[in-house]
């Protein structure tokens, strides 16, 4: 969605555990009973970050529907996501029963070079949600709107440190350079400090290592329920019923509109019929009293594409997304 707009521990304990998890545990009976008797999810980032919750909350959603048995969960940090990726590829063969959660950052980083494979290099299971993105402050922060957060910025863009849980040139550094340039000011001042997840991130708001957050909405919302962070604007169209205090960008005369989607791959050697079992599975989540559950406390919004439309979705993406960094200067 687009205007200005837009629409990783390898170790010794997951090799062992590999023949455990190496193909779909499909159930014999889609009655009653499971659709899947296990799935393992591979998260490329640290604890707390967007990764981390979409794939513990469609776990969630999942087993707490009945759709699936049990859900384990593996975060694996590092390169920007790309330990992960060549994990899933490197030991493709032992990883049939494991779906690796990503966002907008695999179309990114594979732009920038940051890692050399692609969305291409995996197999595509689905596109399940939409994250807005939002800018976030201490409470105790005399920066109480994004016009303050701008005032501040314009009199010392070196000084107004605004963080974010992914690499320079990443999705909420570039998220950060878009709110920028739709006020005026040069997207190439703004001073990014890179975090290894929005966990990371947030902690360094809170300490107050930087003086605001480029961050997932959903990873907002329970620290601001907490009133420990302000929201100062939401990439939305309109407010989010999850935290409709929060204003939108385009509310206080920002013309920006983003949502990250996220989504699940395979491993590149996932025969037609496992990928199609993951797709059955997570297509039937949407059905389920405990999915939306799940979604409407994150602010997420349902964006399904399977298979091939996710695919499509993913190539124009990359066109898309293109297309905006080199504007901004990115690429």
């Amino acid at each position: 969605m687009m205007k200005t707009t837009l629409t990783r521990r390898a170790c010794a304990a997951a090799a062992a555990a590999a023949m455990s998890i190496a193909t779909p545990a499909l159930a014999e009976s889609h009655g009653d009973g499971p659709m899947m008797d296990s799935i393992h999810f591979l998260i490329p980032g640290g604890a707390g970050g967007g990764w981390d919750g979409t794939a513990r909350g469609t776990g969630e959603a999942l087993t707490e529907s009945g759709l699936v048995g049990t859900a384990s969960y593996e975060n694996m940090s590092g390169g920007g996501g790309g330990v992960a990726i060549r994990y899933m590829i490197d030991n493709s063969e032992s990883q049939h029963g494991t779906i690796m959660v990503n966002s907008t950052p695999i179309v990114i980083r594979s732009l920038t070079g940051v890692f050399p494979q692609s969305f291409r290099d995996l197999t595509l299971i689905a596109g399940t949600i939409g994250d807005y993105a939002a800018f976030v402050v201490n409470t105790d922060s005399d920066i109480e709107s994004m016009d303050d957060l701008l005032e501040a910025f314009r009199a010392d863009p070196n000084g107004t440190a605004i963080g974010g849980g992914s690499v320079p040139g990443g999705m909420d550094h570039l998220v950060a350079a878009m709110v920028m340039e739709s006020a005026g000011a040069d997207p190439l001042d703004v001073n990014y400090v890179p975090y290894d997840a929005g966990g990371a991130a947030m902690a360094g708001l809170l300490s107050g290592e930087i003086q605001a957050l480029s961050t997932g909405f959903s990873e907002a919302v329970d620290l601001a329920n907490a009133d420990e962070v302000r929201i100062l604007g939401v990439t939305s169209p309109e407010r989010v019923a999850a935290y409709e205090d929060a204003p939108t960008m385009m509310e206080q005369g920002l013309d920006v509109e983003f949502v990250n989607w996220r989504g699940f791959f395979g491993a590149p050697t996932l025969s037609d019929a496992e990928a199609q079992a993951y797709r059955d599975t997570l297509a039937a989540m949407y059905e389920t009293e405990a999915w939306e559950e799940v979604r409407a406390r994150n602010g997420w919004v349902n964006i399904h594409n399977s298979g091939d439309d996710f695919r499509a979705f993913l190539e124009e993406q990359e066109e898309a997304i293109g297309t905006l960094m080199r504007t901004l200067g990115f690429l």
